[in-house]
């Protein structure tokens, strides 16, 4: 059995065996596809440094500090490499994946199905991705380079039933086994552990350098598969005035009016309420427009765009340069929702709004090649018009505040797909009622590292 790191580890990499670490470091970039490359799983660098930014109110418009986690520096290019390695390594601990019988079946909208492919290749499994036709080619093209082979599903970003469907079709075989990142509580884990326990740590180095308070006051993050939202889990067990604040698609409004749609902003927005979402624990839904995403993230990475951020309005350019390559869609998305949150919250100065960018600029070449096409390139008047129109106007419009009732509703709205369509029961659903419930899942850490641990020393 091909094994990574313990969960401790990935929040701590200096914990690693040193030969290991010093092995896994130099293989970054001359051997990615090693699968020595599982001990870089972490949101640290090669320095121990926490991969963030934190972003220019030049840009926010707002006094609070906004800071990013950003998740490129993973193998395969994502934080979702996480949860997959998670999810994996769980289910061969406890016998249910044997590399040398079992075919892997990762469903998926882009970034856990890369991560699939590339763990799954790596822990020498076979592997086959579930996913919409409509999602960027780049994504293709990044599962197939794994060596693990694709299945396209109709539609985009919000058909998901149709993978479950093709998913379903699949299991039919004994030997194949369904990896669902909607369901599988180590997606969970991976974050409430792992990205929670990063962002406690971040609050205090910043607060040494004169940044936010001490605390995160509010974790921000599109929903998607749910897991990067239970970091706030985390959060809030050590600052229990926190805030959780979920995002969604205006075009795909599911949560906020039980609505249904087309959207573009790719990796969220997936038309119902995944298993994990611990929506109890949910304190406000903001509802974020795609193509306010799209433009916004055509802005970073065109140079006129970081030219007129520099001069026009002041920010540094070397946090510009920086910031050109490391968002994708669905950071531009939690970027805008991180400023509604300041807004909506009233943050201000010393305050600090959490977020994350899932993926980077290179799986979205493809997609900002079409917003020229559309649109053309940008020019200083076009590119002041995105910084004021998109970034600065965010408003505190399509919120929805975290009442018992609300919470109650999002709820409930997971026995639609989850009691009437995949096989769970009312009393399982009933059961995330108690938090004791998250609790359990949460303490399943210790458990799963000492397995690990003991499978180590085994062989």
């Amino acid at each position: 059995m091909i094994t990574g790191p313990t969960f401790e580890e990935m929040l701590h990499p200096h914990k690693i065996d040193s030969a290991i670490r010093a092995k896994a470091n130099n293989a970054r970039k001359a051997a990615p596809l090693d699968p020595i490359n599982l001990f870089n799983i972490t949101w640290r660098d090669i320095d121990n440094n926490i991969c963030h930014i934190v972003l220019p109110k030049e840009l926010t418009g707002v006094d609070c500090d906004i800071v990013v986690l950003y998740g490129r520096e993973f193998p395969s290019g994502s934080h979702k490499v996480g949860a997959a390695y998670s999810v994996l390594l769980e289910k061969e601990l406890f016998g249910e994946v044997d590399p040398a019988v079992h075919t892997l079946v990762w469903p998926s909208t882009g970034n856990y199905g890369i991560g699939g492919a590339w763990v799954g290749g790596r822990m020498g499994c076979k592997s086959v991705v579930v996913l919409p036709e409509g999602m960027s080619r780049e994504r293709f093209q990044r599962i197939e380079s794994y060596g693990a082979s694709v299945i396209k599903t109709v539609g985009s970003e919000s058909n998901v039933k149709e993978i479950y469907d093709k998913t379903h079709e699949l299991a039919r075989d004994p030997n194949t086994r369904i990896l669902n990142q909607f369901e599988v509580m180590g997606n969970y884990r991976f974050h409430y552990h792992v990205t929670g326990n990063t962002l406690v740590e971040l609050a205090a180095e910043l607060q040494q350098r004169g940044i936010g308070n001490g605390q995160i006051n509010a974790w921000v993050s599109a929903t998607g598969s749910a897991g990067t939202i239970a970091a706030g889990d985390r959060v809030k067990q050590v600052w229990s005035d926190s805030k959780i604040v979920c995002l969604e698609p205006i075009q795909c409004p599911t949560l906020f009016n039980n609505g249904y749609g087309v959207h573009d902003i790719q990796g969220i927005g997936d038309k119902h309420v995944p298993w994990i979402h611990n929506t109890w624990n949910t304190d406000a839904l903001m509802c974020i427009d795609d193509m306010s995403c799209k433009k916004g993230l055509q802005l970073l990475s065109e140079e006129s765009g970081q030219e007129t951020l520099v001069k026009r309005y002041g920010a540094s350019e070397a946090v510009v340069r920086q910031m050109s390559t490391m968002f994708g869609i669905s950071g531009i998305c939690n970027v805008l929702g991180a400023i509604k949150t300041a807004k909506y919250f009233g943050y201000g100065k010393g305050d600090l709004v959490a977020t994350v960018a899932t993926d980077a600029l290179d799986r979205y070449y493809s997609v900002m090649d079409d917003m020229r096409a559309q649109f053309g390139w940008l020019d200083e008047a076009s590119a002041s018009g995105r910084v004021e129109g998109i970034f600065h106007a965010a408003a505190t419009d399509w919120v929805q505040p975290g009442t018992r009732e609300n919470r109650e509703r999002w709820h409930n709205l997971k026995y639609y797909t989850w009691v009437e369509q995949q096989g769970k029961t009312v009393e399982e659903l009933d059961a995330q009622r108690d938090p004791q419930w998250w609790r359990a899942h949460q303490a399943r850490v210790a458990e799963i590292d000492a397995r690990l641990t003991a499978a180590r020393k085994s062989q």
